[in-house]
């Protein structure tokens, strides 16, 4: 089977080295999209409507509603944000999606378990969100490649470090690791999840660029 192209930041990159970031939830209607599309929208404001120099951003359901629009309130959450909702459709995650990415961030633990599952030695690239959030704060920018040298170089020394830190830096309960799946519940808990996502990707998105949110 032929590998999917990427979508999202950096998807336009055919040639030379590129960095894949996918984010999975079970659906790919709720988490994930709004997960990927504010990853994406962080990544430009921080450098610029540019190619991220070879960022791609996608994201799939491990019970994906294939060729299926985002949640509405998913599309309200991103607008909150200023963050484009536009042309998404959903995937269910392949074997393709898995080999090809090289951080995979996934809604809870329960996907982590069902990417490495998979196999394709994915186990030390594939992490939930938060708790991958947790290991990038303990981590020191100083001993990251600069990330005016590129920032795919930076992203896998992260990866790397984060991967080291893993059995060192627990998570204080099991359920500080979890993005709920806010499908079917009112907006008010679309936007809720929304911000946990958004807390939870700001220190992810400067440790990858070496640049701090605006406010």
């Amino acid at each position: 089977m032929t590998a999917p192209e990427g979508r999202g930041i950096g998807a336009a990159v055919a040639t030379g080295d590129t960095f894949r970031i996918l984010h999975v939830s079970t659906g790919n209607v709720c988490r994930s999209p709004i997960t990927e599309r504010l990853t994406r929208h962080a990544l430009s404001n921080r450098l610029g409507d540019r190619l991220t120099g070879g960022l791609i951003v996608e994201s799939a359901g491990t019970w994906g509603h294939e060729g299926a629009p985002m949640e509405a309130n998913a599309e309200i959450v991103l607008a909150d944000f200023g963050a484009d909702a536009s042309g998404f459709t959903g995937r269910e995650l392949l074997d393709e999606h898995v080999i090809r990415a090289d951080l995979v961030l996934t809604a809870t633990r329960d996907h982590r378990a069902q990417v490495i599952s998979m196999g394709h030695s994915a186990g030390l690239r594939t992490f939930t969100l938060k708790e991958f959030t947790r290991l990038v704060r303990a981590i020191d920018p100083a001993t990251l490649p600069d990330p005016r040298d590129g920032v795919v170089q930076r992203a896998r020394s992260l990866v790397q470090a984060a991967a080291a830190l893993r059995g060192w830096l627990l998570a204080p309960n099991p359920d500080a690791d979890e993005v709920h799946d806010p499908y079917g519940a009112p907006i008010t808990f679309f936007r809720s999840i929304g911000d946990e996502i958004q807390q939870a990707l700001d220190p992810v998105v400067t440790a990858l660029t070496g640049v701090a949110g605006r406010g």
